[in-house]
């Protein structure tokens, strides 16, 4: 067919309007695209979408919220945390998210200190959660720490030489006292002998290893106070005798000796009174905590089955380490012919009991066999702060901690018959090799008789 100049024209004009439209179509989607996020996760366990609950704490996070990720430019761990943290912050369009990192600012690396794993801090309406393991239920739990604006008071017993939650000498808890005002936590100190009573407004009292011995009127407030359902945080030494009528009232004691543990020259540590704890039993204190936690020079403790509490240990040693009753100095064993008891070795127990009358409540109390543990000292060691953070809000009943389970793929792992596996292994060392040199000596023969 002839194409005539008005025919070529209409098609075109017709080629032009069609072309129109694709582009115009094409134009469409990619702004509807960038103007409306929708993602449609096709992994058999959902592992690319938040959950629920997540999305839940998010939701009740109206303001502003940035997370800062202390981490150096060139670490694998930081391509595993961006993808996530973009997950939050499809859900979220005020979260803003910052990479920082450490050897650039050294400063402030060092006023947090940063480890070798880095830190994310999250910041939310001037108050801050740092953690250093990172996944969906770290971070959720995280936030949701933060989404709690209510105000708590805890006590700390004073007048006794007791560790001072303001105070900058190394064996005192200032540093960590000022996270607790980070986190609208009030700490005052108490004495016993100038007040007369523990306030009503207190929602834990602590009693960190004093160096000297209590009156005999204050400890009868402090058992009164235990009595009554009141919470409490008891730091003792191995040498500690000051608190033996309320580990009694407990139920808890100190074993004979300090727990030693040899593994901790590891970690380059030389003195093995220095105690490292990685493996965490089930508890809502230690749910998903991942980093190790060092305590110094701490005693073993034991519970009564037939006391009142209910008594739940939350922090063991490994089984290498045991209770030395000499003095830690050279070369030092196991003595089984002696009073030393062989790890694992409880240095933590928490105790519940339910409270009935006017105010039914949970009365809870932890009991740990090392003072040191949050001192300015001995605060920046790896876990130490997470974990005392943990303590006093699973103490202070700030503990609605969101349980996210690990999403795991499935079909991840292929489980072979040796069979199977024989067949696999013939066919690509014999069969496969053979049949290419047949294949080529065939084309080569057919080449030739041309």
């Amino acid at each position: 067919m002839k194409l005539s100049t008005r025919l070529h024209q209409h098609l075109y004009l017709k080629n032009l309007a069609i072309t129109g439209i694709i582009l115009a179509t094409l134009s469409g989607l990619a702004f509807l695209s960038y103007r409306y996020h929708q993602e449609i996760d096709l992994t058999a366990n959902g592992s690319n979408t938040l959950s629920a609950g997540t999305q839940k704490v998010l939701a009740s996070l109206p303001d502003e919220l940035q997370i800062t990720v202390y981490i150096k430019a060139m670490h694998p761990l930081k391509r595993q945390i961006k993808p996530l943290l973009e997950r939050y912050q499809h859900h979220k369009a005020n979260l803003k998210i910052r990479f920082v990192d450490p050897e650039i600012n050294l400063e402030k690396a060092r006023e947090l200190n940063v480890g070798s794993q880095g830190l994310i801090v999250v910041e939310y309406k001037g108050r801050s959660e740092k953690i250093n393991f990172l996944d969906e239920s770290t971070l959720t739990n995280a936030l949701l720490q933060l989404a709690t604006n209510k105000e708590r008071w805890v006590s700390f017993l004073a007048g006794h030489g007791e560790r001072s939650p303001t105070g900058v000498a190394n064996f005192d808890l200032g540093s960590f006292g000022k996270e607790l005002a980070q986190r609208n936590i009030k700490a005052q100190a108490l004495n016993l002998a100038e007040v007369g009573g523990i306030p009503d407004n207190s929602a834990l009292l602590v009693l960190a290893a004093p160096a000297v011995p209590l009156l005999a009127g204050e400890l009868a407030l402090v058992q009164e106070y235990i009595k009554q359902g009141g919470n409490l945080l008891l730091l003792t030494d191995p040498d500690d005798k000051h608190f033996a009528v309320i580990e009694k009232q407990l139920g808890v004691h100190k074993l004979p000796g300090t727990v030693v543990d040899t593994s901790s020259k590891l970690y380059k540590i030389e003195d093995p009174s220095f105690v490292l704890v990685s493996q965490y039993p089930r508890h809502p204190i230690t749910q998903g905590m991942e980093n190790i936690t060092v305590y110094p020079v701490a005693s073993a403790l034991t519970a009564d089955k037939n006391s009142d509490f209910k008594a739940t240990a939350f922090l063991n040693s490994i089984a290498k380490s045991w209770t030395e009753t000499s003095e830690i100095k050279g070369e030092i064993r196991f003595d089984p012919n002696t009073q030393e008891q062989q790890g694992p070795l409880s240095i933590g127990y928490a105790l519940t009991r339910e409270i009935k009358g006017n105010n039914p409540h949970q009365q809870r109390i932890v009991v740990i066999g090392d003072g040191d543990f949050l001192a300015n000292t001995f605060l920046g060691n790896v876990g130490n702060m997470d974990m005392g953070m943990r303590i006093f809000n699973w103490l202070t009943h700030d503990d609605q901690f969101i349980d996210i389970p690990l999403k795991q793929a499935k079909g991840k792992s292929l489980q072979l018959s040796p069979v199977a596996i024989g067949v696999i292994g013939f066919g690509f060392l014999f069969v496969v090799p053979l049949g290419l040199m047949g294949a080529g000596f065939w084309i080569w023969r057919s080449r030739k008789r041309r």
